[in-house]
């Protein structure tokens, strides 16, 4: 592939050779990555482009069950032929080194709070306990005590207001 035009499709079954990521869900190691690449011939350089299937795995944010995402992530990058700063990735004889371009994508595919679900209640704050395993239970509402006498002010207006004689519009 050495003039403008040609191009060449490829389809790479990988395994990651290290884990894709932080926090609370990665692509562990050695996890099985399906990558559908095209490769394009520029007169800057090569065009690289495809799609990554792979599945990342970690605890929802919210009630820290296990959960397995299944990812898919489009990537697209120019390969200069020179060295120039405004480009991030070069060609180097004749080969182009895509794993910074599959890693990077990936770790930015990864959504930042996983979640089991997207209605998952989370856990009592009290005991601790997953809020699905018990629907009927709700969580109780605890008042903060700095706020417990404007509660008591609420109250007090609530009675005078059921009080007959009282115009509360001119409050």
């Amino acid at each position: 592939m050495h003039q403008p035009g040609q191009s060449k499709e490829l389809e790479l079954d990988v395994v990651t050779p290290e884990k894709l990521g932080e926090g609370m869900i990665a692509v562990p190691a050695g996890e099985p990555m399906h990558i559908d690449l095209r490769l394009e011939v520029l007169h800057d350089g090569i065009l690289a482009s495809g799609d990554i299937d792979v599945t990342a795995v970690g605890q929802c944010v919210r009630c820290l069950t296990d959960v397995s995402e299944s990812l898919q992530v489009d990537f697209q990058e120019l390969f200069a032929y020179t060295e120039d700063e405004a480009f991030d990735f070069e060609v180097h004889d004749d080969h182009v080194d895509l794993e910074p371009l599959v890693r990077d994508s990936v770790v930015l595919a990864l959504p930042f709070q996983p979640v089991c679900r997207p209605d998952c209640p989370g856990l009592d704050p009290e005991t601790g306990e997953r809020l699905a395993d018990h629907p009927d239970r709700k969580p109780r509402e605890n008042t903060d005590p700095r706020w417990a006498a404007l509660a008591d002010f609420r109250a007090s207006e609530d009675t005078e207001a059921g009080t007959p004689g009282t115009d509360t519009e001119e409050r």
